[in-house]
């Protein structure tokens, strides 16, 4: 079973309200071992929210709200599904605050990125879960 950010696969769960369809990961969803997650809804964010970054140990919104507990409660529910169905790796969304694995966009400069992983990408990984994102595959 693969952990795989619920936006790849065309759920309507971004921050924009909208999906993130990859090509690669569809043809994945035909394995039938695919396990669609969005840690931002599991920690109880709307959909659509308002656009976050990783400032530090914090996640706040481009409005200034801090939904640090939000993510941090979403990825160790995300982490608990993926610990619960045996998973071992995990495809998410590229530069995303919670998903973004290896890179994510820089506060100060929002068209920069820095080598960080988002909350739950960061999460899994600590839990020894391979995590790519989809410019991996």
């Amino acid at each position: 079973m693969i952990i795989v950010s619920a936006c790849l696969i065309g759920i309507n769960c971004a921050f924009d309200g909208r999906s993130r369809p990859n090509r690669k990961v569809l043809g994945l969803m035909r394995t039938g071992k695919l396990i669609p997650i969005c840690p931002e809804q599991l920690g109880g964010l709307p959909t659509p929210r308002d656009s976050a970054d990783q400032i530090g140990d914090k996640v706040i919104t481009r409005n200034g709200k801090d939904v640090t507990a939000q993510y941090v409660l979403g990825a160790k529910e995300g982490l608990f599904i993926a610990q619960l169905t045996g998973c071992k790796k995990a495809i998410l969304k590229a530069r995303s605050p919670s998903c973004g694995p290896k890179q994510i966009y820089d506060k100060t400069c929002p068209t920069s990125l820095i080598k960080d992983y988002g909350v739950f990408a960061k999460l899994l990984k600590e839990n020894n879960i391979e995590v790519l994102s989809e410019d991996d595959l």
